[in-house]
This record gives C-alpha cells, sequence and structure tokens, in this order.
C-alpha cells in the first residue's frame, strides 16, 4: 500500500500544425473529469493511508500480552510497510490532522469544522484538529498583485496608493493584506489565494460522494450533515462579495450602538475575489495595551462585548460564526470601543429556533434547568431511534451538576451547553453546526472577558443583557409587527370561523364509539387562538387598555402556535 507521491499529469504538448495529430483543444471538455479523477486519487490514496495508519495505532496500544491481538498486530505491521514513516509512528489524531493539511484548503476548511464538532467527534480528535487553526503559508505577492489586476481591472498603482507585500495574515482560502487607497485612506484587502476556487468546488463534488459512503461506515457520527453544513458554508466563503453583505447587515444591526463597530466595505474596489475593507486600528484582547486601560475602560470592553454576542445570537439570529480573540479588537479613544473583523463565516437562526434558543439561555442563566431542557430538546433533530424523554433528563441532571458548581465560581455557561449538545448523540439527538458555532461564540465571549476582567460574572452580566432581549420581544410594537407578518392567515382563520364552529357542533352531537383521539384537539385551538387574537386587536385598536389588549394577543397566538 505505498503512498502515491506523484506530481499530477501535465497537459499534453499541442501538436505541430500538418502533422495529423488530432488537436488536443478537441478534448478540452474533458479536462475537468481529468482534474476530478486526479483529486479523486489523491484523495483516495490518503484516505487508505489513513486508515492503514488507524490500524496500526490501534495495534500499537493493544496489551502487550494476550493472543487475541495476534491478527491485528501482523495486519498492522503488513501496513506499516508502505505507510510514510514520518506518519506511522504518530498517534491517529495527528496523522489525521497533517492529511488534512497535505490534502489543501478543502480539507484544512473541513477539519476546521470538525474541530468544533466536539457535540459528535470525540475530544482527542477534535482538540488536535484545533490546530488546523494555526498560521497558513501565504501565497506569493506577485500572484496576489495578479488576482487583484485581474478582477479590478487595472493595475494595482492605480488601484491603490500602496499596497504592503508582507500579509497581515493568510488562512486556507484566503490571505490580508494592509494598504492605502488614492484618497489616502487605511484599508486592508482580502484576496482569494490563486486557483484555490477551482480547486475547492472539484473537492465539493468528490465530498458529496465521500459523505454518503461514510455515512454507511461510521452513521453515529453523521459524516454526510458534517459534510453538507460544511459545503454551504464553503461555497459563501468562495464569494467575498457575501462577507460584503454580511458586513453590511451587521452594521445595520447594529446601527444603534456606535460603540460596537465593524469594518466599511468598499465596493468600488472589490469583486468575488477581492475585497477592500476599512483599517480598524485597534489591538487584540490579551496584548499588553489591554492591561493598560483603566478598570472602567476594561469593563465596558467586556459589557459591550457580552451585548453584542448576545444581541447577535438570540436577538438578531445573524452571528460572526468565526468568533475568537484573533477577530475581535479593542479599539481605544475617548471612549473605548469593540470592534469584530473577518466577516465571511456567519450563522443563521430561523425566526422559531432562535426564539427557542433565546427562551432555552434564558431559562439556563435563570436556574429553571426543566425548562431549559425542555427548549433545547426542541430546537434537536430526532435520528432514528431518538429518545427526547431520556435526552431531557439527562440534560437536567447535568446542569444540576454544574449549577452546584457555580455556587463555588466554577461555572462556564458555554460549557455546560456544549456538555448538553454532547449528550444528544447518545440518545440520537443531533445539531446544526449553526448551534454549535454558537456555543464557540459563546465560549469566546467567557474566555476573552476573563481575560480582560479576571473578576468577571458571566452569570450575572448575561442574566443583565438576555433579560433586556427576552423583554424585547413582548413590546407592544414587535408584538403588532408580528401581527401584521400573519395578518392574512388570522383574517382567513376569523372568516372561516363559523363554519369551524358549525363542524365543531356537529362533531360533538355525533356520538363515537371508537376511544379515538378528538378531532377536536387541534380545532379547538385554532378557534380559541383567531378569538382571542381578534379581541386583543380590536381593544388594542378602539381603547386604552393596553395591558388587557395584550394579554389577549398574546393568549391567542400561543393557542393558535400550540393548536390547543
Amino acid at each position: 500500500m505505498a503512498e502515491d507521491s506523484r506530481t499530477p499529469p501535465q497537459s499534453p504538448v499541442p501538436a505541430a500544425p500538418g502533422s495529423g495529430a488530432i488537436p488536443p483543444s478537441l478534448f478540452q471538455p474533458l479536462a475537468c473529469y481529468r482534474r476530478l479523477l486526479w483529486r479523486w486519487l489523491r484523495i483516495n490514496g490518503e484516505g487508505c493511508g489513513l486508515l492503514a495508519g488507524g490500524l496500526v495505532a490501534y495495534a500499537r496500544a493493544l496489551p502487550p500480552v494476550g493472543r487475541g491481538g495476534w491478527l491485528l498486530r501482523r495486519a498492522a505491521a503488513l501496513a506499516a510497510r508502505g505507510l510514510d514513516p514520518a506518519l506511522v509512528a504518530l498517534p491517529f489524531p495527528v496523522q489525521l490532522r497533517l492529511r488534512l493539511e497535505r490534502l489543501g484548503p478543502t480539507y484544512i476548511k473541513l477539519g476546521q469544522i470538525m474541530a468544533v464538532r466536539e457535540d459528535m467527534l470525540p475530544r482527542v480528535v477534535t482538540d488536535e484538529l484545533k490546530n488546523l487553526f494555526d498560521q497558513v503559508p501565504a501565497a506569493p505577492f506577485p500572484a496576489i498583485r495578479a488576482v487583484i489586476e485581474a478582477e479590478l481591472g487595472q493595475p494595482l498603482a492605480a488601484l491603490f496608493a500602496q499596497v504592503e507585500e508582507q500579509p497581515l495574515g493568510s488562512a486556507s482560502l484566503a490571505q490580508v493584506h494592509r494598504a492605502t487607497t488614492r484618497a489616502g485612506q487605511a484599508v486592508v484587502i482580502k484576496v482569494l489565494k490563486p486557483g484555490v476556487r477551482e480547486t475547492v468546488l472539484a473537492d465539493l463534488v468528490l465530498l458529496r460522494l465521500l459523505g454518503g459512503v461514510l455515512n454507511r461506515l461510521i452513521p453515529h457520527y453523521q459524516p454526510a450533515a458534517i459534510i453538507g453544513e460544511f459545503r454551504v458554508y464553503t461555497v459563501r466563503e468562495l464569494d467575498l462579495n457575501s462577507e460584503a453583505d454580511n458586513g453590511e447587515t451587521f452594521a445595520a444591526h447594529f446601527h444603534d450602538l456606535p460603540a460596537i463597530v465593524f469594518p466599511r466595505m468598499m465596493r468600488e474596489l472589490s469583486s468575488a475575489s477581492v475585497l477592500t475593507m476599512e483599517y480598524l486600528e485597534g489591538f487584540k484582547p490579551g496584548e499588553p495595551a489591554t492591561f493598560e486601560l483603566e478598570e472602567a475602560a476594561r469593563t465596558r470592553v467586556v459589557k459591550l462585548g457580552a451585548l453584542a454576542i448576545l444581541r447577535m445570537l438570540y436577538r438578531d439570529g445573524f452571528f460572526h460564526a468565526d468568533l475568537h480573540a484573533g477577530n475581535l479588537l479593542i479599539l481605544p479613544g475617548p471612549e473605548v470601543r469593540v470592534g469584530f473583523v473577518d466577516l465571511g463565516m456567519v450563522g443563521r437562526f430561523e425566526d422559531q429556533t432562535r426564539r427557542r434558543l433565546l427562551y432555552y439561555y434564558h431559562a439556563l442563566v435563570n436556574g429553571d434547568v426543566e425548562k431549559a431542557a425542555w427548549h433545547l430538546s426542541g430546537i434537536a433533530d430526532l435520528g432514528p431511534g431518538g429518545n427526547p424523554a431520556k435526552f431531557r433528563r439527562a440534560v437536567v441532571e447535568l446542569s444540576r451538576r454544574f449549577l452546584l458548581r457555580a455556587r463555588h465560581g466554577d461555572f462556564s455557561i458555554a460549557r455546560l451547553i456544549l456538555k448538553s449538545m454532547r449528550l444528544g448523540s447518545r440518545y440520537r439527538m443531533y445539531f446544526r453546526v449553526d448551534l454549535v458555532l454558537m456555543v464557540k461564540a459563546l465560549v469566546t465571549f467567557e474566555g476573552v472577558g476573563r481575560m480582560v476582567d479576571p473578576d468577571l460574572d458571566v452569570v450575572a452580566l448575561s442574566r443583565l443583557y438576555i433579560g433586556r432581549i427576552f423583554r424585547e420581544q413582548f413590546q407592544v410594537r414587535r408584538l403588532a409587527r408580528e401581527l401584521w407578518r400573519n395578518g392574512p392567515e388570522l383574517l382567513d382563520l376569523a372568516g372561516r370561523l363559523p363554519e369551524l364552529l358549525a363542524r365543531s357542533s356537529r362533531a360533538l352531537d355525533r356520538p363515537d364509539p371508537a376511544p379515538t383521539a378528538s378531532p377536536l384537539v387541534g380545532l379547538r385551538g385554532a378557534i380559541l387562538g383567531a378569538a382571542c387574537v381578534l379581541g386583543g386587536v380590536l381593544i388594542l385598536l378602539q381603547s386604552d387598555a393596553w395591558l388587557l389588549g395584550g394579554g389577549l394577543l398574546l393568549a391567542g397566538l400561543w393557542c393558535h402556535g400550540r393548536g390547543g
């Protein structure tokens, strides 16, 4: 099983005119398939090497005595002969990381997604894969210059007064350079590395096939789901216009809080492969300048960070999904501000999930573990053989143990949420990657907060801001917007009330010998909900009894949602 380290086949030399050879241009439609085949062979080679390396690592971990492992040891010894000597002696998680690095940007990104799936994968694997977040080698500047000029259609000197050749940072897909515009403004330029889009798109085709195979072999780890989520995130990151959209969306969501800053996007100097944005002058949390700030300024930094992250997650349902200390900035000035950068990877929650998460977090920080477990189970996807009731009981027990430790000051909300999600795989309850990235954002909030203020009370601060967001859900103006959005359905239900009442009356008069479920279970809730909603609206429109009208409106929406 010797591993193949040959270089990809080179394109054929064009045939000389009049030689009688068929011009290679006739075979150009097959070029993409040739590239795909070569990538498949490369991936297959690394995958077989990883399986063999896993066998060797497993055999090495067996006890030295006993006849049961003789055959495995013999097979491992044979497999080791064809493996790369630099890898064969390493632990399996290290082999996995190094082989992902060998396969290039797509698989480095896949490893980064796997690194945050602590709810599904073994801790020893996710801890090793976190090393993939380290600095990735940068592309040479002449290649970056060529991409910028080709994308923006002008020479670099005509676009920018100055561009630093040494990058500020380099990731698997892109790298960032500091620059100055012709107007004298300090900016950063994010550029996709040459050839990365074509390589990644080819890899994504193969990954879809690989996910189907792995799902049959190791369904417990949901590989197809992880790869599917990875494809969605990666395709977005290949278009830097998407990151520009994200930056403008964040700025709109926080327009009322100028102390929370996002870089301004410069569309005139951007494209799908080049993104130019404002340079934020600041320093990362934990740098020496952090501790030179006055205590009041450090407290302000922590509060701004907590407010920003909790609003992203539980009010807007649109959050920074690659949040770590390197993507946060403290911006000094008369009043210290907080900045967020690297906005290519975002998470999104639909309204129902966002509300359920809000109620879950609100119950958690207020110590209501039974209600918190109920909301968490409602967010999970139920797998074959799933058991929500046992999952809820396990989450309640875990939460109570954590709350007991909280009395001694040893408490992490993010760690509790992550451990609760990790229980899901035991009871076949699975969570989307968005939810795990949410936990990563909370881990960052806690870690950075305690770095800036070692005495930070995470629970008290969370209770303060989540309480505000929770109360906002029930403001009359917000409820009116919800009512207006669902108005057509409610009016249709109101118009059908006489018909529904007549049907229910006939159903009640008809004897039902079989002890089956009543057909009125859902109907009762719909009728009661519509009646309460209409009554609430009429009171709100025609009188000043806001409390009564709002109460009826809430009761109606609740009954209509639960169906009785």
